[in-house]
């Protein structure tokens, strides 16, 4: 588990950049690792976003000493897994950030403005 370093700042995260939206939204349903991240971001997005590795693993250190996701402790079968690998989940608070970004998100795209503007 991870040991953080700062209390949660979520003012420095808010509104989220579309890559750790969809970093922390790859860890909303299960723990994962990064290249299972990187993957999941990838189809989710159709291609749109595609992370690389040296990018996500600095991003997942700042999540981390911020709170907002932790190193999980459980690991698939050795004989399914690579011990080297780290695995990722969102903390509570990471949850709670994740949310209020996805309401962010929807309140922004049910304005008038931003219908009129994608109607065009």
């Amino acid at each position: 588990m991870s040991q953080h370093t700062n209390d949660l700042d979520s003012d420095s995260f808010a509104p989220l950049k579309p890559d750790l939206f969809h970093i922390l939204l790859a860890l909303e349903e299960e723990e994962r690792h990064g290249y299972g991240i990187l993957k999941e971001v990838e189809q989710r997005t159709d291609g749109r976003i595609r992370l690389e590795p040296s990018p996500l693993y600095r991003r997942l250190k700042r999540l981390l000493d911020a709170g907002i996701v932790e190193e999980s402790a459980k690991r698939p079968a050795p004989e399914l897994d690579d011990e080297r690998r780290r695995y990722y989940r969102l903390t509570p608070s990471g949850r709670r950030m994740l949310a209020a970004e996805a309401r962010r998100v929807v309140a922004l795209a049910g304005s008038d403005r931003v219908r009129r503007l994608a109607n065009a």
